[in-house]
């Protein structure tokens, strides 16, 4: 029999990427989604709400080889009181009902990856590896909560894997979407001060990532997954202008950016105007190889 890959919340930009990857490698892979239970694409797709037990999709963890959780709301809203509430509900509750189903399998996954977020190291061009400090403010406490509830108690026979992924590249969407559209009408300069640091990774690495994760038993606890070689702001605009065949753009003054985010976007500007410089430190230790450590590179193969 094939190997059966959960991917809780997998519907969107990273879930699909994976299912497909999974699926190339030879794993049948499940997504538990919000809409319709569906077979599409060699993919299943089951129905659930994120947060109670129900037999339909409880019994595809049984058995199963293992589960990644990308659930959670979209952090790209305005963080109004509703928007902060679910945005920790999401996140809390999926972990919280997914551990009590594996806890509940007769023949449970050996392994359980959380996709988190290196937010948790808030706004800092200090270099972070998995011990630096945490930072501050909203996405953090955010990411705090959520790690605690991953790791507040061990599954017995299930290894458990946090990754904090980067800025993740990838073709057809993801987080460099909005940012060619930006170059592509002459708007590409840096945004902001600039100074912002981007760790960003290929998507080619963070699903080769995933796959070690779910395959290496020597993957526990937290990883932070980007790249090894973070930029600013100001030199990521450049390289993907140079990419795109564009010429020199305008800077985005921070206030420029506050009110487009704010009046057109509907998202908070510190996802754009805030950055951490971030460094795989525990992926190097375990022999974690890249096959993107440049950033032109990366992108051209995007394009």
């Amino acid at each position: 029999m094939k190997r059966k890959v959960v991917l809780a919340g997998g519907s969107g930009f990273l879930g699909q990427a994976l299912a497909d990857h999974l699926k190339r490698r030879g794993y049948t892979a499940v997504i538990l989604t919000r809409g319709s239970s569906a077979d599409k694409n060699g993919i299943t797709y089951v129905h659930w709400d994120g947060r109670t037990l129900d037999d339909s999709w409880v019994r595809e963890i049984d058995g199963s080889y293992a589960i990644v959780n990308f659930t959670g709301k979209s952090v790209n809203c305005l963080y109004t009181k509703k928007n902060r509430e679910e945005i920790i509900a999401s996140r809390l509750d999926s972990v919280s009902i997914l551990k009590e189903a594996v806890r509940k399998s007769s023949a449970p996954p050996q392994a359980f990856i959380q996709a988190g977020s290196l937010a948790i190291f808030g706004d800092t061009a200090d270099v972070c590896d998995e011990d630096a400090a945490h930072g501050d403010g909203f996405s953090v406490s955010v990411c705090q909560q959520w790690e605690e509830a991953f790791f507040s108690e061990t599954l017995p026979k299930t290894r458990q894997v946090m990754l904090r992924i980067g800025f993740a590249l990838g073709k057809g969407g993801g987080a460099l979407g909005p940012l060619q559209m930006l170059a592509r009408y002459g708007l590409g300069g840096p945004i902001g001060s600039g100074r912002q640091y981007i760790s960003w990774l290929h998507m080619e690495d963070l699903n080769a990532m995933f796959m070690e994760s779910i395959e290496n038993e020597d993957y526990k606890g937290i990883f932070n997954a980007t790249g090894t070689g973070p930029v600013t702001n100001k030199e990521f605009m450049r390289v993907l202008r140079k990419v795109m065949n564009k010429g020199w753009a305008p800077p985005a003054p921070a206030t420029l950016v506050k009110l487009g985010a704010y009046m057109i976007m509907r998202a908070d500007p510190s996802l754009a105007l805030t950055g951490r410089n971030c460094i795989p430190k525990k992926l190097l230790h375990q022999g974690f190889k890249f096959k993107y450590t440049n950033l032109e590179a990366a992108l051209r193969d995007l394009m």
